[in-house]
Order: C-alpha cells, then sequence, then structure tokens
C-alpha cells in the first residue's frame, strides 16, 4: 500500500543502462509523502571519536520512530553500522546497496534483510539517491564527500530537487560550508545556490530540516551558471 501524501512537490532520479552508460531521467512532479525513504551517507571508519557513531545511531532511531525508510551503504561498521542499528533497533525498514566487491569481502550488515548488490561504487551512487525524498550526509571521509557533492551538483543542474541535509556533529561540517559560501562569494556559484543545502545540530533537528528546505525550483537548470 503506497504511503499516505501530502500536496507537496519532490522529485523523483531515476537511472537506466543505455550503451553501457548511466542515463538520468527527471520526472516532475510528484506529492511528497509523509513516509519518506531516506538516503543516509556516512563512514565506515570505527576509529573516528565516538559520538559520530552516537549520534548517527540515533538519527536512525528517530527516521524509523517516524516511519521513514532507511537506504544507506550497506555496511556493518563506523556510523553506517550505526544508522542501520539504530533504524532496526525501531523496528524500521533498512535497504542497503553495497557493490559487489564490498559483499565479497563480507563488509555488509549481516542484520539487513534487503541487501541490494551492486557492480560498482557508481552503480550504488545512483541507486542510493534514485528515489530518494531527502538526502542526510553524516560526518565521513572521501566516499562520503564525493556523494554528497554529487546530490549537490545534480541539485544545482535541475536533476534533484529534494533537501540535502549536512548533520554537523561536533561541528563536523562548518569548514566545508565555510568554503561553499566563499565558492559563493568568489562567483564559482550564485548566491541562491546557497538554498541547496542545509545544517542541523543535531539528530533530533534533521526532520525538521527536511520539511523546513525551501523548495527548489523547477528552473534550476537556468541558474546553474554562474551569471
Amino acid at each position: 500500500m503506497r504511503p499516505k501524501r501530502v500536496p507537496l512537490l519532490r522529485s523523483a532520479l531515476l537511472c537506466s543502462e543505455r550503451q553501457g552508460e548511466l542515463a538520468l531521467f527527471l520526472i516532475l512532479p510528484l506529492p511528497f509523502p509523509i513516509a519518506m525513504r531516506i538516503c543516509v551517507y556516512c563512514a565506515s571508519s570505527n576509529q573516528a571519536d565516538p559520538r559520530f557513531r552516537t549520534a548517527a545511531f540515533r538519527l536512525g532511531e528517530l527516521l524509523a520512530e517516524n516511519g521513514h525508510q532507511v537506504v544507506y551503504g550497506g555496511g556493518s561498521t563506523g556510523s553506517m553500522g550505526a544508522v542501520a542499528d539504530g533504524a532496526l533497533s525501531k523496528g524500521g525498514e533498512v535497504i542497503g546497496v553495497i557493490p559487489r566487491f564490498m559483499a565479497d569481502l563480507e563488509w555488509q550488515h549481516p542484520g539487513i534483510g534487503n541487501m541490494q548488490v551492486v557492480e560498482d561504487m557508481r552503480e550504488r551512487k545512483h541507486r542510493l539517491l534514485t528515489d530518494s525524498d531527502a538526502v542526510v550526509a553524516l560526518p565521513g571521509g572521501c566516499g562520503t564527500l564525493e556523494e554528497l557533492f554529487e546530490a549537490i551538483t545534480l541539485k544545482r543542474l535541475g536533476l534533484y530537487f529534494n533537501p540535502i541535509v549536512l548533520l554537523d556533529t561536533l561541528g563536523y561540517w562548518q569548514p566545508l560550508d565555510a568554503f561553499l559560501h566563499q565558492v559563493i562569494e568568489q562567483r564559482f556559484m550564485n548566491p541562491e545556490h546557497a538554498a541547496m543545502w542545509s545544517i542541523a545540530a543535531e539528530p533530533e533537528d534533521v526532520l525538521p530540516a527536511i520539511r523546513n528546505a525551501p523548495a527548489w525550483d523547477t528552473d534550476a537548470r537556468d541558474r546553474a551558471v554562474v551569471r
């Protein structure tokens, strides 16, 4: 049964294989569901400050308690494992997406029933973002940064329209947020591009940040070029 919906707009990002390349198709508009599919970008490191994992676990709990589906990178360690454990502890629905080479190394979370094994990292990124209603980026390394910047880039180009929220545990995202504003000040992006993402200080702030995110205009492609 489809989730109950309210009349807000979102977009769907679909991908398919065409002549060996991933093709993107944008479908607009779709109503924004109360029960959301939330893409969570997060890290696998167990060496980082344990407070990052505590925040990830709490986020998983909150998403599940509010009836949202979590889709993430499928790992069992670090913030990856913590966000999945948090959601599962509250009976939440969790989807893991993991490249085949990682599955061969048995890096996948053993408690995830819906574990989607894909061919490579590129397909994983597209599968994570496809049909998501929002993106939440937790503190992480180069893989998390790559995923986050792809989502921001697709939003700038008018291929993704939904909220992008950075969970700022221990102030982790403050330097990146300042750098992105410097990019805008140096006129590599337009001032309105600062609305593409928002910052949430605590896990409890994530869902309000998603709900309160400004609508991203359907003419985003017209404003993608710096003028």
